[in-house]
């Protein structure tokens, strides 16, 4: 099978690898669509730690070509989205139903503990148990289910009571989900921070109800004047600048929550009393579970998400270290390739 394989930091090389057997409880899936992830792109460019060479790409959704032996509810034909996160199902976390904190967990071209051959690739194996039915629906639409059960994850750390007011910095493909996501889930009022014009322009297009430039207007006087307090602040950058900014634009009992993946070994400073006096919280999310997976084929199986705003640029395989070279540059919005094309 042709397979993207990074071999080294800053390079991709695009050749024949053997085509991977399913396991009795497996399945073999034939990739139709595969967004591509920040975490991919840390990985391109050396700044997240993997061995090399691997095949990245973990927002998939493709056909079920083989089924292995012991498999029940699926046969060839089937279109399914993949979600990659495998966890051990035994650790006290697993158990808890918070299998995205597994103590063992197994990422398909991810980032965890353990990563598995990826889905930039015209075929990966995947557990029954990491697979959702996906009916007619397209297959790029079902490589965002990924994502947005990330976002999902996040939402269900906030707490997030109807009516509340949130500041999203950052409008990313993931910041435009969150969006989404927030609108769809009751917040009364979501403002986005964001320099690119173009992506202010996206946050209007999918619900958000103000945005602003934080280099032209400075948050702390902008966002009070258009809202007052704001209840949740959602960090989707990943610095430690921007984490600041978000805690400082919230008020007493509001949340922080810190989305972005910052840079490992990062620091921001708080203060304590504020935490203890105005009872602030600021909270971290991390990867998805089996049910914020469901949950966001179900949004998108219902048409709740925009997608066409988000997608702007599609590539066959080949295309791969050009995606990359794009989202350093911050050029358009989500990217995804056809591995099979």
């Amino acid at each position: 099978m042709k397979a993207a394989t990074l071999t080294d930091a800053n390079s991709v090389e695009i050749g024949e690898q053997q085509q991977p057997e399913p396991d009795t409880d497996e399945l073999l899936v034939e990739v139709d669509a595969c967004g591509v992830c920040t975490t991919d792109v840390h990985m391109y460019s050396g700044s997240l730690t993997v061995d090399y060479p691997m095949i990245p790409g973990h927002e998939s959704a493709g056909e079920v070509v083989t089924v292995g032996d012991y498999v029940d509810g699926y046969e060839v034909g089937d279109r399914v989205a993949i979600n990659p996160s495998i966890p051990c199902n035994k650790c006290r976390a697993c158990k808890s139903g918070r299998e995205n904190l597994c103590q063992d967990l197994t990422s398909l071209g991810g980032a965890a503990k353990h990563i598995s051959e990826g889905a930039f690739a015209e075929y990966v194996t995947v557990p029954t148990g990491n697979v959702e039915h996906i009916g007619d629906m397209e297959y790029r639409t079902a490589a965002l289910a990924e994502p947005l059960g990330c976002c999902i994850e996040g939402v269900d750390q906030i707490d997030l009571t109807s009516g509340e007011t949130v500041v999203v910095v950052g409008a990313g493909a993931i910041g435009l989900l969150l969006v989404q996501l927030l609108k769809t889930s009751g917040a009364g009022t979501v403002l986005v921070s964001e320099p690119v014009d173009e992506r202010r322009e996206a946050a209007l297009e999918v619900g958000a109800d103000h945005v602003f430039d934080p280099t032209e207007q400075d948050p702390s006087t902008v966002v009070p004047n258009l809202v007052g307090e704001v209840d949740i602040a959602i960090e989707a950058v990943g610095l430690p600048e921007t984490i600041n900014q978000a805690h400082s634009l919230t008020g007493p009992g509001g949340r922080t929550l810190v989305f972005g993946v910052p840079p490992e070994g990062a620091t921001v400073e708080i203060s304590p009393f504020d935490l203890l006096f105005e009872e602030r919280e600021i909270v971290g999310t991390y990867s998805l579970t089996p049910d914020t997976f469901a949950r966001a084929v179900t949004l998108l199986q219902n048409d709740c998400i925009d997608v066409d705003t988000l997608v702007t640029d599609e590539f066959a395989l080949e295309g791969l270290e050009e995606a990359f070279e794009q989202m350093e540059d911050r050029d358009g919005l989500k990217k995804i390739i056809y591995p099979n094309l």
